[in-house]
């Protein structure tokens, strides 16, 4: 073989897999593909202790190997599926899921348009699933559902095409709901304003407090007739026929709709967990290092993270940029694999290509005000941001050991969220709720293609606020970010962080 002179860069691949336990991979584990911008540490760093007797030569002797550091990081773009599976191991949480079903087929009989399904689970009559993946694209897109069999079938309103064999991973997910004629209505009378119904129970909608719902469809009889009263909202609390709502873009008004059909957009929906809802996950991570020079293609080298826990993550927002994420794990060991011996086993799926996110035109809402008992719609405490930053730190530690070189654990600490902001000055009311300590909020809005993410932290605490005034610059204001449970001002707002994930918004998000 000849010798090796180098490997670029290029040649590298990053794949990462959930462990079953600790350090222990499933019999068949799934190699889901990343696209790394850059790498922090990554790999095992040994720590070395030398030798030095007294002795006349004045001189150390070979040391041992005493410690490793095993760690895994790198920065990635934000699509709007990329991450959503492992931020998972980062909120130490389980997605809340709608429905989600993969069909086994498409049906078209005597007007009947149906995907054939094992289960229908979270699936029901008034719901809008949003259809991806199939051969045919009269069966994919925003469909609503008028019947269902029992883990059988799902019927729609809209026209499909017979499709025997949908492609693996064709599938339907719940994006949404529709309201009858005239039953869903705006009443603005209360402290906050609500939806109302007649028929509609929005307990069945599987939304919980805290979580975003967009409403109005893209047409008028899907939408309110007052533009105040659709977009983008905060659920503040449920019961069967109301929808209590805050965090609106404007003051809603009461309003009785007559022959609109309101439609309510959802997403999946991750935040900080409590009690038994927590789970931890645990990961390996794979890049792959090339082959080297006079091996075959096939005889990759590799180095893995193994017992990776999340540890931190860091969603950059920068002015005429994209949105990118920092992601970090604590490891308790690092293996090399060479050539010859080749990748471990497992599936290894092709990457979905999707566009990033950006900061000009994707941003919808970027908001902090102080939190309100009374108003769905408090002014903000600045009108333009120069750049943002939200972090989470789940503050992981290695557990080391006599025996062991390297961890044998790792323990998770407090999940503590924080972030920066710089934003343009307009007037004193944020630096004044620094020196309040004022309950503050934050949410962040984003769409795109009919797609979007919302991101709540219900309750922060601002620090810094020294004004930067600078010569022939507008004056900036720095502010740093300490969230909390939200429950101090909410007792249904129980987490830190929130993020919700849309697979379907109506285009009017995006106007």
């Amino acid at each position: 073989m000849a010798q090796v002179t180098k490997i670029d860069s290029n040649d590298t691949s990053l794949r990462i897999a959930e462990e079953d336990t600790i350090g222990v991979l499933p019999v068949t584990p799934v190699w889901k593909p990343y696209e790394p911008n850059s790498y922090s540490e990554f790999g095992g760093k040994i720590t070395t202790v030398s030798r030095n007797p007294i002795n006349k030569s004045r001189q150390r002797k070979k040391g041992v190997a005493t410690d490793l550091d095993a760690n895994g990081g790198f920065n990635t773009d934000l699509t709007q599926s990329n991450l959503q599976d492992i931020l998972q191991g980062f909120f130490f949480a389980d997605l809340r899921r709608k429905g989600e079903e993969e069909p086994t087929s498409v049906t078209v009989q005597a007007g009947d348009d149906t995907y054939e399904v094992a289960s229908t689970t979270g699936i029901k009559v008034g719901d809008l699933v949003y259809a991806s993946g199939f051969t045919n694209s009269e069966n994919n897109g925003l469909k609503r559902v008028t019947a269902i069999v029992a883990n059988t079938s799902v019927a729609v309103a809209e026209t499909l095409v017979n499709e025997a064999s949908p492609p693996s991973g064709a599938k339907l997910v719940v994006v949404g709901a529709q309201g009858g004629a005239g039953d869903i209505d705006v009443d603005a009378s209360g402290d906050f304003a609500t939806l109302t119904s007649t028929t509609l129970d929005f307990t069945t909608l599987g939304l919980i407090p805290g979580e975003p719902v967009y409403i109005g469809g893209d047409t008028a009889i899907m939408a309110f007739t007052n533009a105040a009263n659709n977009g983008i909202k905060r659920v503040k609390s449920i019961v069967t026929n109301a929808l209590v709502l805050d965090k609106s873009d404007s003051a809603m008004v009461t309003e009785a709709s007559t022959t609109e059909t309101i439609q309510l957009f959802f997403g999946r929906v991750l935040k900080n967990e409590t009690d038994n809802l927590i789970v931890r996950r645990t990961y390996q991570l794979e890049r792959q290092l090339g082959a080297p020079d006079g091996a075959l293609p096939s005889e990759i080298q590799s180095e893995y993270v193994v017992g990776a826990v999340p540890s931190t993550v860091s969603l950059k927002i920068g002015q005429a940029d994209k949105l990118n994420v920092d992601l970090g794990f604590v490891a308790t060991d690092h293996e090399l694999v060479d050539g010859p011996t080749g990748v471990k086993s497992g599936i290894r799926p092709d990457l979905d290509e999707e566009d990033a996110f950006n900061t000009s035109s994707d941003f919808y809402r970027i908001k902090v005000a102080l939190v309100s008992s009374s108003n769905e719609a408090p002014e903000p405490l600045y009108a333009f941001a120069q750049e943002f930053e939200i972090t989470v730190n789940n503050n992981v530690k290695p557990n080391k050991a006599v025996s062991v070189l390297g961890a044998f654990e790792v323990s998770k600490g407090t999940f503590e969220v924080g972030g920066s902001i710089t934003a343009y000055f307009g007037n004193v009311s944020a630096v004044q709720a620094v020196r309040n300590n004022s309950d503050v909020t934050m949410d962040a809005f984003v769409a795109k293609e009919n797609k979007g993410f919302f991101v709540d932290l219900p309750l922060i605490s601002l620090g810094d606020g020294l004004l930067d005034v600078t010569q022939d610059e507008p004056v900036k204001l720095p502010l740093d970010m300490l969230a909390a449970t939200g429950a101090k001002v909410d007792p249904n707002m129980d987490h830190t962080l929130l993020m919700s994930f849309f697979d379907y918004l109506p285009s009017a998000a995006e106007a």
